[in-house]
């Protein structure tokens, strides 16, 4: 399998350039093993507001990673509100070049990351692992990346883009009940 399966959108880029920086001169070994461990599964993401929460199983070891991302700058959520109009807000990558053209980033900053591995630079495969797979994540449903820098819901100014509009582009299977879709007739 391909190791671009990571950041197909705009949106899921932003999240693999924090693992694959631009400025990184030399290669990065752990990055093809971080891929690896988020594209067969073992990574389990997490998001509870901007804390974004992954647990790395790697053979018989299993670290925490927990990432908390800072809000986004109130210019960027009036960009955004601008160009997310009508009733049925969609999120595109559209959406994201023209608030990149007009000189802001969409993209998250991070406020802080930890592992209880021993490693402690903030880069250990862990932590690389879970920006993979929260990559992946925001690709499936690119609102996840403005979910994640409180984007959407209140703030103080009232600035921030509203959610009553929220497409959904996949369900996962065990959401679902059997019970709302087949009836047994007696």
């Amino acid at each position: 399998m391909a190791d671009d399966v990571f950041g197909c959108t705009l949106w899921g880029r932003d999240w693999v350039r924090i693992a694959q920086p631009l400025r990184q001169s030399r290669p990065d070994p752990t990055l093809p093993r971080a891929r690896t461990l988020a594209r067969v599964g073992a990574v389990q993401v997490t998001i509870d507001g901007r804390v974004v929460r992954g647990v790395v199983q790697r053979g018989r070891t299993t670290s925490v990673v927990r990432i908390e991302v800072a809000p986004m700058p109130d210019e960027t959520v009036a960009a955004i509100t601008a160009r997310l109009g009508g009733s049925r807000p969609v999120v595109t990558d559209e959406v994201h070049r023209a608030v990149t053209t007009t000189g802001l980033s969409p993209a998250p900053t991070l406020a802080g990351v930890d592992c209880s591995c021993s490693d402690d630079t903030g880069r250990c495969i862990h932590v690389l692992a879970v920006y993979y797979e929260t990559a992946r994540r925001v690709d499936d449903d690119p609102r996840t990346a403005l979910d994640i820098q409180s984007c959407f819901g209140d703030a103080p100014g009232g600035s921030r883009v509203s959610t009553t509009a929220s497409p959904q582009r996949w369900v996962a299977l065990d959401a679902l009940d059997p019970a709302d879709y087949f009836t047994v007739s007696t």
